[in-house]
């Protein structure tokens, strides 16, 4: 298992359908909202180090640390324990965040590959949520993106092979959760947080989620 210990902080062929007019339109305006929605979530004179209007305890802000050797320039590692997400650079050191982590037993520790990245997705409660909490039914047809969708303002969809998880890595409209245990399964990010990352991970990547352990809370 992979924890704190491993870090040291320092911190066309292929498209034979036609797109409806309509669809492409509706993207189209979409898109067009994007650096507006982009600004609503960050902070004025943003600075990722120090910007903190959600009141969350200074470790969970983004910080440069120095990454163990061998691990793999560009993977994501998720230590469930200290509520932590490491991207790993190229010279040796890593991008830490503070992220929540799912509920009880919804969380699942794995290895997956991101196969798919967003920016202001749309989100469909799974059938399984559905299932959990009936309330969740009315948004069955999904909810279209913006700055109070579920998924926020980025996301990167996590497969095993290429069967898609439901798993997500994701921004999300309730920052005040990030250090705790809040979603139905996801990692959950600062929006303004995962802004900042999201052009640096590549398709194809790995994301490693590591087991939790409930009796232990990290501090520091």
């Amino acid at each position: 298992m992979l924890t704190r210990r491993h870090f040291i902080q320092t911190t066309a062929a292929l498209f034979s359908t036609a797109i409806p007019a309509a669809s492409l339109a509706t993207s189209a305006s979409a898109q067009s909202s994007w650096a507006a929605w982009d600004a609503r979530v960050t902070p004025p004179n943003y600075d990722p180090a120090t910007s903190n209007p959600w009141g969350l305890h200074p470790r969970f802000l983004p910080v440069l640390v120095e990454a163990n050797d061998g691990l793999t320039p560009g993977d994501i590692h998720v230590d469930a324990v200290a509520r932590y997400l490491y991207h790993i650079n190229g010279d040796g050191t890593a991008m830490r965040y503070g992220v929540a982590i799912a509920r009880g037993n919804l969380y699942e520790p794995g290895t997956y590959t991101i196969r798919r990245k967003a920016k202001w997705p749309k989100w469909t409660p799974t059938a399984a949520m559905i299932k959990r909490d009936p309330y969740y039914a009315k948004y069955e047809d999904g909810v279209p993106g913006g700055p109070t969708n579920p998924l926020g303002s980025r996301a990167f969809y996590l497969y095993v092979g290429n069967r898609d998880t439901y798993l997500r890595i994701h921004g999300t409209p309730s920052p005040r959760s990030v250090g705790g245990r809040a979603s139905s399964g996801c990692v959950r990010m600062v929006m303004a947080h995962i802004i900042g990352l999201y052009d640096h991970v590549a398709i194809g990547s790995t994301a490693h989620l590591y087991a939790p352990e409930s009796y232990v809370t990290a501090t520091s």
